[in-house]
């Protein structure tokens, strides 16, 4: 049996950009194994290639790269905020030479400190962001292309799960597959994404890696004529705005802004949860955008997936999938039904979800913190508390338990390292792809392969 300089675990955004790094610094027996399909062999929509395959759950967004070092992770943690900038860069340039889009929306302009200004006069804060968007329809290309530059250069595994990590005597050894058979590796970088948190969380009780439970955001997808925000999106493409709620004083705030876009819906682990989508080729007449609640719990309860889990099934539950309500019927105490659907002035672009009564499902906090963050958004754009507004949900993000790991990202057990979103280290498609370059530097080094 082959041993290997490099096991790579994941083919998302962390893996594939650990296998450029490697590739380029001129490793060459590396082996990188995903658990889904082929690029070319994923079906949009498809329960099982959703979330797993090549590209990982980033291979269906909208392919927003933000630069910031305020949102999307924890890299913070390990790097300084101009080492971290550096790398978030570097992992952008990459993505541009693979065919993202050259233009960057949301540069530092008098327009964008003025729309800070007023978000303060709102009780808001504005955080300005820097933001490359490759567009839902362009990530399976820049991906592709990605799969190109590595082709020939390490060995590629698609439809091949990892059942379990093996370790010896403090140090990883390599990996068995579910067919049993054992691939051995000096190195391992653990990369499983969205899909395989829960696998990360098992691997680490079993291996004595200590983690660490994060918050789950849970909420609502709001959608409502694109005149609306025009004067956010115009000025800053996607408007991160954050708010603290006045009755609870939680962290509420905006999330994954598509402008001109469109609600989906999406299934995962047999929930059906609410996302959006934006186009770089077509538009809607709406926008659409996430207001989402941090909620974290201590002591006796601290299975913060578990809680967003019941909130998404009880959804599912009353409305068979997503459900939509008008804000004005919310406000009034009613349910949405088809007819009042019919005479709301925003039109909905997810047409299969059922018109039903979202304070059947949601907490009082948590209702009560989505229409006060509603209400605040209101007076930096009009009409953004509208009784035509549209709310769909259940919108969830489910964070993995965070990993220890040093400011190599390496874990308590030497040689092993873990990255991107399934390791709890970061929440967004540039950071993901930021914690692999790190660990791959780190794992090159001592290889010998840096350059």
């Amino acid at each position: 049996m082959k041993d290997y300089e490099v096991i790579i675990v994941g083919g998302g955004p962390a893996g594939i950009f650990a296998a450029l790094t490697l590739a380029e610094g001129g490793a060459t027996d590396v082996l990188l194994l995903e658990q889904g399909k082929g690029i070319g062999k994923r079906i949009r929509h498809c329960a099982g290639d959703m979330l797993c395959g090549w590209g990982g759950a980033g291979a269906y967004s909208d392919g927003k790269l933000t630069l910031s070092t305020e949102v999307g992770g924890h890299l913070g943690d390990f790097l300084d905020d101009r080492a971290l900038f550096d790398l978030l860069a570097e992992a952008d340039r990459v993505y541009v030479e693979h065919g993202a889009p050259d233009r960057l929306f949301g540069d530092l302009t008098p327009e964008v400190e003025e729309l800070g200004e007023k978000a303060r006069l709102a009780g808001l804060e504005f955080i300005p962001s820097r933001i490359r968007h490759i567009g839902t329809e362009n990530c399976v290309n820049v991906l592709g292309r990605m799969y190109e530059s590595l082709s020939g250069k390490i060995e590629i595994c698609t439809d091949c799960h990892v059942e379990s990590l093996l370790a010896q005597e403090g140090r990883i050894v390599g990996v068995k597959l579910a067919d049993g058979e054992i691939r051995y590796g000096r190195h391992v970088i653990v990369a499983p994404g969205r899909s395989g948190a829960g696998w990360m969380k098992g691997e680490a009780k079993s291996l004595g890696i200590r983690t660490m439970a994060s918050a789950v955001d849970i909420g609502v997808r709001v959608e409502l004529p694109a005149t609306v925000l025009k004067p956010l999106t115009d000025v800053s493409y996607e408007s991160k705005l954050v708010y603290y709620s006045k009755s609870f004083d939680d962290r509420v705030r905006t999330f994954c802004m598509n402008p001109y876009g469109e609600v989906v819906a999406e299934s995962n682990e047999g929930l059906v949860t609410v996302n959006g989508h934006s186009y770089a080729s077509k538009k809607s007449d709406n926008t659409n955008f996430a207001i989402l609640v941090s909620s974290s719990f201590t002591e006796p309860f601290d299975d913060p997936i578990a809680y967003g889990r019941y909130i998404a099934q009880l959804a599912n539950l009353l409305g068979q999938g997503v459900i939509v309500q008008r804000l004005g019927d919310l406000l009034q105490g009613r349910r949405s039904t088809k007819e009042r659907i019919a005479k709301c002035l925003t039109r909905p672009t997810l047409g299969d979800a059922t018109p039903g009564d979202l304070s059947f499902v949601f907490p009082y906090r948590h209702l009560k913190n989505i229409i006060e963050m509603l209400q605040a958004m209101d007076s930096l754009a009009p009409g953004v508390s509208s009784r035509h507004t549209l709310l769909y949900g259940v919108e969830v993000k489910f964070y993995s338990n965070r990993i220890e790991v040093s400011k190599e990202l390496e874990t308590t057990v030497a040689n092993l390292f873990a990255v991107g979103d399934g390791a709890g280290i970061t929440r967004g498609l540039l950071q993901a792809s930021a914690s692999g370059i790190l660990a791959a530097r780190a794992v090159a080094d001592r290889l010998g392969h840096s350059q």
